[in-house]
Parts: structure tokens; C-alpha cells; sequence
């Protein structure tokens, strides 16, 4: 072949266009151009407004993980926020129920008390403010005991108050302590009177029928009794003031067996849960005592002369 037929221009791969710096000034340029077009004419928006609507699918998949991942941690610290809330909720719900009984049973407390010194300022004798601290272990008694002893000038055969009526008599005395049988054990009695017809009586514990319960022995058949009438204190047995109101009938059962009727009493006082009592003198301390019988004059002796 001919060397004038060969083509002396060199191959596409080694053509070269505009230098480097051609090519970069002529971007430069062409940035600061569209830089200063869309500053003033916002003739790039369209665009841009095309590129973002276009993205955003690709730009939402993205998003994805990093969405799941933060609102799984706000799920897991707004659950445990949740959870810490309930159970100040609950501590603070418990706390002021708690403080809703306490109110209620120092309004109760309170309500007894008064009652009490009402009852104390018509009872004559002097009394002595006591406190309920147990019942007694022996579970066959019915029995409490109080903070009052010898010290404070408590005597055995005392009677004991509540706001609504006798509770019983003080049976053992100690230095600090005293026990008081209600007037519920079945080896307590207590002369009572029955207040509509003045009929008088013996009320006896009879724990056997009802743990609360009295029982008035010895009360004829026939007898006027009907339930509902008020049982008081007679004052005939020299320890109870007289007065005092001790239990209310509820039921009278009349047999044709029997001379005696079976008559079944409520007492008025608070045999179980009293809190509060009043300590009262028994009457044969406030008694004068017998005067003492004067000596008979001694007989004149036989065969003395003046």
C-alpha cells in the first residue's frame, strides 16, 4: 500500500479537545452564570422541585431504618416512662387511700371521745380517762386490758365506761395495767333496772348464745318485758352508779316449760374494737364507812354501896 494513502490523523483514543484549563474556566464560568440566574430569576427551581420530586421515593426508602430505629427507642422509653408513672400513680393512690382510712377513723375516734366526756360530765363520781390496749389471750373470757393501774389510782371492782354505756368491772389490778371483764363473760353480773316498768333484774354474760350477748335470768313468765326496753344500771350491788345504761332487750321468749322466761339483751357499750373507756369509782369507795358501834356501859357489881 501506497504510504500517501495512510491517515495521518491520530487515532480517537489519543485525540485530546480543550486543555484542562480551558475546561475549567469555562465551568467556572458557566457556575457563576447559574449561581447568578437563580439567586435573581430562580430559573433553577423547576428543576430542583423535578430532582426532589423524583428522589424522594429513593430519599423516603433511605429514611426508613433511621425512622423504625428512633421510634422504636421512643416506644421503649415512653413504655418505660409509662410504667414509671403507674407505679407512682399506684404508690401515691395507695398512700392516700391509707390516709382517707386514718381521717376516717380519727374522725371516728374523735366522734367516741366526745360522747365519752359528755357521759363524764353526767356521770357525779369522779372517772379516769383510759386506753384499750389488747384483749385478753385467755380465748374462753371476755376480757381487754387498759393502760391504767395502781399508780393511777385504779382499785379492783372499778366500773369501766364506753360513750354508750357500762363495758364492765375491773378485776385485776397492776402497777401500770388493769383487766376488765365486759359485761358479756358468762361469770359477770349486774343489777339492772328496766327502765319503762322499774322492774329490776340481773343481766348475766352469756357468751353461749352470742358473743355479744346478755341474758336476764330470772325473770317470771308473765313478766312485763318486751323487746326494745332499756336496761340501766339499778346501783343496788354498791359498785355501779345507778343510771347508767347497760344493754337493750331484743328478743323475749316465753316457754310453758319453764316459770322463767329466756330474755336475750344487746349490750350498748362496744364489747368488741372499743378504743376509748372512762374509769369510774365504785360506789362502796365513795360510801362512808359504818360508824363504829358505841361499848355498852359495863353492869353495876352486887353488894357495892355508895
Amino acid at each position: 500500500m501506497p504510504l500517501g494513502t495512510l491517515d495521518g490523523t491520530p487515532p480517537p483514543f489519543f485525540r485530546q479537545g480543550p486543555s484542562a484549563l480551558s475546561k475549567l474556566v469555562f465551568f467556572s464560568v458557566l457556575a457563576l452564570f447559574l449561581m447568578v440566574a437563580d439567586a435573581r430569576f430562580d430559573v433553577m427551581q423547576p428543576l430542583r422541585a423535578g430532582l426532589a420530586t423524583v428522589l424522594y421515593p429513593v430519599q423516603w426508602l433511605v429514611m426508613r431504618p433511621v425512622v423504625w430505629t428512633q421510634g422504636g427507642a421512643q416506644y421503649f422509653e415512653s413504655l418505660k416512662a409509662s410504667q414509671t408513672s403507674e407505679e407512682a400513680a399506684r404508690s401515691k393512690l395507695a398512700l392516700q387511700s391509707q390516709r382517707a382510712n386514718q381521717v376516717e377513723q380519727l374522725i371516728l375516734e374523735n366522734t367516741r371521745l366526745r360522747q365519752l366526756l359528755d357521759l363524764r360530765d353526767r356521770v357525779t363520781t369522779s372517772s379516769l380517762a383510759a386506753q384499750v390496749l389488747y384483749d385478753a389471750a385467755d380465748p374462753y373470757t371476755r376480757k381487754v386490758v387498759i393502760d391504767r393501774g395502781v399508780l393511777d389510782g385504779v382499785v379492783a371492782g372499778s366500773p369501766v365506761l364506753d360513750e354508750a354505756g357500762v363495758l364492765g368491772q375491773v378485776t385485776r389490778v397492776y402497777p401500770m395495767v388493769s383487766e376488765v371483764t365486759l359485761v358479756t363473760d358468762r361469770d359477770q353480773a349486774i343489777p339492772v333496772l328496766n327502765t319503762r316498768t322499774g322492774a329490776r333484774g340481773v343481766a348475766f354474760g352469756d357468751p353461749a348464745l352470742r358473743a355479744s350477748a346478755l341474758e336476764l335470768r330470772f325473770m317470771a313468765a308473765n313478766a312485763d318485758v318486751q323487746a326494745g326496753d332499756l336496761l340501766t344500771t339499778s346501783g343496788m350491788d354498791g359498785v355501779y352508779p345507778p343510771g347508767l345504761p347497760v344493754a337493750r332487750v331484743e328478743k323475749v321468749e316465753r316457754r310453758m316449760d319453764s316459770a322463767f322466761a329466756r330474755i336475750t339483751c344487746l349490750p350498748l357499750a362496744l364489747v368488741s374494737g372499743v378504743g376509748h373507756v372512762m374509769v369510774l369509782k365504785p360506789l362502796t369507795a365513795q360510801v362512808a364507812p359504818r360508824p363504829a358501834a358505841e361499848p355498852a356501859p359495863a353492869p353495876a357489881r352486887k353488894g357495892l354501896r355508895k
